[in-house]
C-alpha cells in the first residue's frame, strides 16, 4: 500500500502516512520485514565447540566413580586436564544434555491447586474464631469473635483487657449457648472449630481443658490433619476424660 501511486500527487503514499492512517507502528512493520535470526549466545565461541565441550564433560562424568557430579567439579577436573572454559558455560551445557547430578525432590506433596471451601452447605458445620486489639478509653483492648462461615454471621463476641487462653474460649460458649441451647453430654456433635496458630488457641487449656461450669460434658476439639489453619472437628469424649476448658 505505501508504493501506491496517489491519483493527487503523483507520488506514493509512503510507509509514514499509511501507518499514520492505519493507527499502526512502523517499528513493527520493520520488525516482520526483516529475518528473524534464531538466538545465540552472545560473546565469542571459544577454542573449543559446545559439541567438543560435551563430550569431554560426558568423559569427565564416565571417568567418575560416582553416580553424578556437579558442575563445579566437572569443571575442575576439566581444568586439570588443560580443558579451559567458562563454569557457567559448562553449567550450561550439562543442563541442555540433561548431565547435572541428581538432586532431592523432597516428600511427595498433595495437590497445590485450591479447589477446596471453607464455606459449608448449612449454618453451625464450620465456625472460625479470632482476635484483635483496638484502643478504648480505658486502655487497650482484646476482641474475640466466632463467626460462621456458612452465613458470615457473628455468632459470639467478647472483649477483654487481657488477650488470654481464657478468654478466647468464651465466643465459642456463646455460641454453643445460644444455637445448641446450652451445654450437655453430646452437644455441638459435628461442629468445627477453625483458628490460626496463636498461643491463645495453640494452649492445653483450650485445646484439652477440663469440665465446663457445672461440671457439664461438652464436645472436645480434635486437631485436624493438614493445613497452616488448624481445623478442630467436635465430638463427646467417650472414655469418661476431662472436657474442653473450666470457664467454657
Amino acid at each position: 500500500m505505501s508504493r501506491v501511486i496517489s491519483p493527487v500527487s503523483g507520488k506514493p503514499y509512503g510507509l509514514a502516512a499509511v501507518c499514520r492512517a492505519w493507527r499502526l507502528a512502523r517499528s513493527g512493520v520493520y520488525r516482520h520485514q526483516r529475518t528473524m535470526l534464531q538466538p545465540q549466545r552472545r560473546g565469542p565461541l571459544g577454542a573449543m565447540s559446545d559439541d567438543g565441550l560435551t563430550a569431554a564433560i560426558q568423559g569427565v562424568l564416565a571417568a567418575s566413580p560416582f553416580h553424578g557430579e556437579g558442575h563445579r567439579k566437572v569443571w575442575a577436573r576439566l581444568r586439570y586436564a588443560e580443558t579451559r572454559t567458562s563454569l557457567r558455560r559448562v553449567l550450561r551445557l550439562m543442563r541442555q544434555n540433561n548431565l547435572l547430578a541428581p538432586t532431592r525432590v523432597g516428600s511427595p506433596r498433595g495437590p497445590r491447586n485450591h479447589d477446596g471451601t471453607i464455606i459449608p452447605d448449612t449454618v453451625d458445620v464450620m465456625w472460625g474464631t479470632d482476635l484483635t486489639t483496638t484502643i478504648t478509653g480505658e486502655g487497650q483492648a482484646a476482641v474475640f469473635v466466632a463467626v460462621d462461615h456458612c452465613s458470615a454471621e457473628c455468632v459470639g463476641i467478647h472483649a477483654h483487657p487481657q488477650a488470654t487462653r481464657f478468654q478466647a474460649l468464651e465466643p465459642i460458649r456463646q455460641g454453643v449457648r445460644q444455637r445448641f441451647g446450652g451445654f450437655g453430654k453430646a452437644i455441638a456433635r459435628g461442629l468445627a472449630v477453625r483458628h490460626d496458630h496463636g498461643s491463645q488457641y495453640m494452649s492445653h487449656h483450650f485445646q484439652n481443658g477440663d469440665r465446663l461450669p457445672r461440671h457439664r460434658e461438652f464436645a472436645r476439639l480434635r486437631p485436624g490433619a493438614r493445613g497452616q489453619w488448624l481445623c478442630r472437628a467436635v465430638h463427646p469424649y467417650t472414655q469418661g476424660k476431662s472436657a474442653v476448658g473450666a470457664e467454657l
